[in-house]
């Protein structure tokens, strides 16, 4: 169950219901429960958003109107691709309506090939934290990491080590933006809720050079860590997700060909696993 909702059906009609502990500014900071001004008159009083919005109440497809709008008054990729990752920051509902609404032309910039440059780039245009961080200095608080998760019950688990960022090699943290991407599209093309995803980046540092020396970096600023100390870590991360999430799919995305089989090979009888690039 999520800590900051719960969905019940109502019985006699079956709708779903959705009760929260949410009000005011912070409920307009929960992406999963914003609506922006799509908020009705009712729920704007009983929520505590009276005076916080617009008083017009908009329909779905003024929201969408407004917020297309935008979108393409964009110039580049890169610009669509980062205020496409805002508006899932702050109202999901309407990320994914966008999206869905005009598949063909978004998916490649909230994926493959615009998710590359956005990963390059990562630690320039970075705006908000989505998903988990676990860095190898961390190596001992990974229980603890994993229980401040946002979605405390995940259902699917994206991972990256940032070593194989598509064509482009090591990226460091800037691989975040591949189990994100993932995820999203496993919403908008397999129906997958949101609240019950996890993208988490393992960073035990990079190769790159020009990484570790961009004063913009923020990533944890070391050579990256390989053989036992790597395997270590690995380890304490499959331990604590199978204690934490022991129903969790978990995928492996993105990992140098030096580790993605034999990782998939030793774990895949202890957890449910898979890695697409190599199955």
């Amino acid at each position: 169950m999520n800590k900051f909702f719960k969905v019940i059906r109502d019985s006699q009609n079956g709708e779903e219901i959705i009760e929260t502990s949410l009000t005011g500014h912070l409920l307009l900071d929960y992406p999963l429960l914003n609506k922006g001004s799509a908020f009705p008159d009712d729920e704007r009083r009983e929520l505590g958003l009276l005076g916080l919005l617009p008083p017009h109440v908009s329909t779905t497809q003024e929201q969408m109107d407004r917020i297309y709008g935008n979108y393409k008054a964009k110039q580049t990729d890169l610009e669509r691709y980062i205020f496409l990752g805002s508006l899932q920051d702050r109202n999901e509902t309407a990320f994914y309506r966008l999206v869905s609404e005009h598949v063909a032309a978004m998916m490649p910039i909230i994926y493959t090939p615009v998710v590359g440059a956005a990963c390059q780039a990562y630690s320039h245009i970075y705006r908000r934290p989505r998903g988990l961080y676990i860095s190898y200095p961390h190596k001992d608080e990974i229980e603890t990491l994993l229980a401040n998760a946002p979605n405390p019950d995940p259902e699917v688990i994206v991972v990256t080590d940032g070593e194989r960022i598509l064509g482009l090699g090591d990226l460091g943290v800037g691989g975040m933006g591949i189990p994100i991407g993932k995820l999203a599209l496993y919403t908008v093309c397999a129906g997958i809720h949101p609240a019950t995803t996890l993208p988490i980046l393992l960073d035990v540092g990079t190769g790159n050079r020009e990484l570790l020396a961009d004063p913009l970096y923020i990533g944890w600023r070391h050579e990256r860590m390989r053989g036992e100390e790597y395997d270590d870590f690995i380890e304490a991360f499959i331990e604590g997700v199978t204690r934490q999430f022991p129903n969790a799919l978990l995928q492996w995305e993105d990992f140098s060909k030096n580790n993605a089989a034999r990782l998939l090979e030793k774990y895949r009888d202890r957890l449910c696993t898979f890695n697409d690039d190599i199955q």
